[in-house]
């Protein structure tokens, strides 16, 4: 009888061992699992047809023929796709555009005027297709702000908002964001550039 209560309690333990061991992330591979978790939509490309050929995609995918660009230097991959690039966005218009970096430990992107102007990103469409880079990927907020900083020590931009659900059913129960939901149907291009 001992010997199978010694064998039962040795079995428990090596089970909370196990279940207490906790796995340390890359940060990207945590972004993209805190990202999804959220709901995002995340397409990895390596060269630069990759996000061509992906935007092409996610087009199609939702029967788009337009978008509203918000920012103009992503105009190399608009020009090579068929789609009416519009100069005022409506409702429906999905928006594609950069951001200032990708917030690893909660999956948020940090958007700021130099991508969104004076608009708030509730103002927004829901549709959002961002274009981001894996130099842009950032461990917390505090680094994402201080990386705005470190970029633009010239002009310092406004308007810092994140998108922080990309679910837009879902309901968000924190008090603390009542009345400022800027959830987005959000597909996420990230180009390997490092």
């Amino acid at each position: 009888m001992n010997f199978f209560k010694k064998l039962f309690n040795l079995t428990q333990s090596v089970e909370t061992a196990v279940e207490k061991q906790t796995v340390n992330l890359s940060i990207d591979d945590l972004f993209v699992h805190n990202f999804l978790k959220k709901g995002g939509k995340f397409l990895y490309c390596v060269q630069d047809n990759e996000v061509v050929e992906n935007l092409r995609n996610i087009l199609s995918e939702n029967n788009w023929n337009e978008l509203f660009l918000l920012n103009k230097n992503l105009a190399s991959f608009t020009n090579l796709i068929d789609a009416t690039i519009l100069s005022k966005f409506h409702q429906k218009t999905p928006i594609f555009t950069t951001c200032e970096h990708l917030i690893a430990d909660n999956g948020d992107i940090l958007f700021s005027s130099n991508q969104i102007g004076s608009t708030r990103l509730v103002d927004f469409p829901e549709n959002f297709i961002v274009y981001a880079t894996t130099s842009q990927i950032v461990k917390n907020s505090g680094q994402g702000l201080t990386g705005i900083k470190m970029n633009h020590k010239l002009s310092l931009p406004t308007n810092i908002s994140a998108i922080k659900n990309y679910n837009i059913n879902k309901t968000d129960d924190n008090f603390l964001n009542y009345g400022n939901n800027n959830a987005k149907n959000l597909y996420l291009l990230l180009l390997e550039d490092l």
